[in-house]
């Protein structure tokens, strides 16, 4: 099986649709480390500003029990981030069943790698989320710990799912990497510590969080007003 670097050949596979080892445990747990926590969140604000500012029916969260198949309902993945459209009918939702009324498989979903879920997220991560029907996933490994069924572990992992069915790698490499889901650009920033949304590929238009949002605006409305009081007092002064 041969893995697409920028130029290089796509991968494809046939998953299956349920496997034991998928069996979740009905206690989500929350990421193990502060980097890993700093980076999940990160992510996870840029796309609940994303949701808010294009006023989208959608839902971005973190930490879900997705599940796919009614006739092996413990089995499932649990993404770090995840994006979904429409969004599911309850708020609180901690499990998201695709075959239930509402429920949809994510268009994005997001697996950021540590130590410890390495394995994990490499051989089995794209298997899962092929058999969720999830529509994009972005495998993040800042640190490298990763090696599984494509071969040498990489800092960023684009996979889709095709008009065909086909759930393809169509990106393994440092970044960026477009989303076709996002119409957006993947970029790693902070000396390859964080994965970040960007309307360009050099990365120069990034996606804001609320709180940088806000932040550009206190600083827009601040220039303006000591734009008005310079102009202000020069009319003084004449």
């Amino acid at each position: 099986m041969e893995t697409r670097r920028s130029g290089g050949v796509d991968v494809v596979f046939e998953a299956p649709r349920w496997s034991e080892r998928w069996v979740l445990s009905d206690d989500v747990t929350m990421p193990e480390t502060d980097e890993h926590l700093l980076t999940t969140r990160l992510l996870l604000d840029i796309l609940l500003a994303f949701v808010a500012r294009t006023r989208r029916d959608a839902k971005a969260g973190s930490n879900i029990a997705l599940r796919w198949d009614p006739e092996h309902p413990r089995v499932g993945v649990d993404p770090d981030v995840y994006l979904v459209e429409p969004a599911p009918p309850d708020a609180k939702l901690r499990s998201l069943r695709t075959w239930s009324a509402g429920h949809h498989a994510p268009r994005v979903a997001v697996e950021v790698v540590s130590r410890r879920t390495a394995r994990k997220d490499y051989t089995e991560g794209p298997a899962k989320y092929a058999a969720s029907g999830t529509r994009e996933l972005w495998i993040f490994d800042p640190e490298r710990h990763g090696r599984g069924v494509t071969g040498a572990p990489f800092t960023l992992q684009v996979w889709r799912h095709t008009r065909a069915g086909v759930f393809r790698q169509h990106y393994a490499g440092d970044g960026p990497a477009f989303s076709e889901e996002l119409g957006a650009w993947l970029v790693v920033t902070d000396a390859g510590t964080r994965l970040r949304i960007a309307d360009d590929e050099a990365g120069e238009r990034l996606w804001p969080t609320e709180k940088e949002a806000a932040d550009l605006r206190a600083e827009a409305e601040r220039a303006r007003a000591d734009a008005l009081a310079a102009e202000l007092a020069a009319l003084k002064a004449r």
